[in-house]
């Protein structure tokens, strides 16, 4: 009994190790074109009116659009509408794509 707990134990671990899909940065860029460069400038750099997300870390630009999605985050009811038509995917590649700039 303890070598099949023991075996499985460490095939649990091996999933464990096995990393999640990269995000990827050119996703990012080709979402942003479509869905973030009208109010945020196709450099993410912002106006007057419209906060920069250039160079934003992932962590935070993540924060910010889950926040969006379910509503703890209500600033702006456009980029509650936006961000609501994002995957996790479109999430981690825009991050991922954002953080690059600067």
């Amino acid at each position: 009994m303890n070598k099949l707990m023991l075996t499985t134990l460490f095939a649990a671990c091996g999933l464990l190790a096995v990393p999640g899909q990269a995000a990827d940065v050119a996703a990012g860029k080709a979402k942003a074109e479509e869905s973030c460069a009208d109010c945020h400038g196709e450099d993410g750099a912002g106006d007057a009116d419209f906060p920069a997300i250039t160079g934003m870390s992932v962590a935070e630009f993540t924060k910010a659009m889950v926040e969006y999605q379910n509503g703890t985050r209500t600033k702006s009811p456009k980029m509650t509408k936006e961000a609501k038509k994002l995957s996790e995917a479109d999430i981690a590649n825009l991050a991922a794509y954002y953080a690059t700039l600067k």
